[in-house]
C-alpha cells in the first residue's frame, strides 16, 4: 500500500503509476472471472485504456473516493464485440466501480 498524497496524485503517472497499474488490473481480473471474458477484455483494451482516473475527497475528508473519467462515446470504441449497449453500459459501470473500489483499497483510503 502507498503514502496516498492528494496532491502528488495530480502528477499519478509519475508518482504512483505501479499503484495505477494494479487497481486496473486487479478490477480488470475480478470482472474477468464474474462476467463475459471476451466483453471485459474489450472494454478494458477498448474504452478504459483511455480512461482517466482522479482523486476526488471533501474538504474535511471524511469521504475519500476516487472517479474515473471515460472517454467520449465509450460504447462507440468497442469493436470485435457485439452486445447491446444497455449491458455494455451495465457492465462498463460495473467495471469503473471496481476500479474505484480498488483504488480506494490500494491507496488505503477504505
Amino acid at each position: 500500500m502507498a503514502d496516498f498524497d492528494p496532491e502528488k496524485f495530480e502528477d499519478k503517472y509519475a508518482n504512483y503509476f505501479p499503484e495505477l497499474q494494479q487497481a486496473y488490473k486487479n478490477a480488470f481480473n475480478r470482472m474477468n472471472d464474474r462476467y463475459d471474458s471476451e466483453l471485459v477484455h474489450a472494454i478494458d483494451q477498448q474504452v478504459l485504456n483511455e480512461s482517466e482516473p482522479f482523486y476526488v475527497g471533501d474538504d474535511d475528508d471524511y469521504e475519500s473516493t476516487f472517479r474515473i473519467e471515460l472517454p467520449d462515446q465509450p460504447h462507440d470504441r468497442l469493436s470485435g464485440v457485439v452486445v447491446e449497449k444497455e449491458r455494455f453500459d451495465q457492465l462498463l459501470e460495473r467495471h469503473v466501480e471496481e476500479i474505484e473500489t480498488e483504488l480506494e483499497r490500494v491507496f488505503g483510503l477504505q
